[in-house]
């Protein structure tokens, strides 16, 4: 039996109707707002912001066996992407090309 993929499917889901489906949905042209300003969440912290007192647990993992840094982008990579090695150190390809 051949299977008409650009038809559209119909399950249990879909039984809901579009009168329920806009009370579920905010209106945006109503100008009233809830609690939370859903432009600017409470969580989201603006740039600029003074994070001074905040601390933050950064784990540094020291270079691998397999890895190198390279000393035009100081990215380390994979000895993989090792081009050269130049008078000021080691080169990815990225940077040598």
């Amino acid at each position: 039996m051949a299977t008409d993929y650009d038809a559209p499917r119909k399950s249990e889901d879909d039984s809901e109707s579009i009168e329920a489906l806009k009370e579920r949905v905010p209106d945006k042209l109503s100008g009233t707002t809830g609690d939370e300003d859903s432009d600017n969440p409470s969580s989201f912290d603006l740039p600029g912001a003074d994070l001074s007192d905040l601390e933050l647990d950064v784990v540094v993992l020291p270079a691998q066996q397999d890895e190198f840094t390279c000393m035009s982008c100081f990215l380390v990579k994979h000895r993989s992407q090792l081009d050269h090695e130049g008078a000021e150190g080691p080169i990815c390809k990225e940077c040598a090309a």
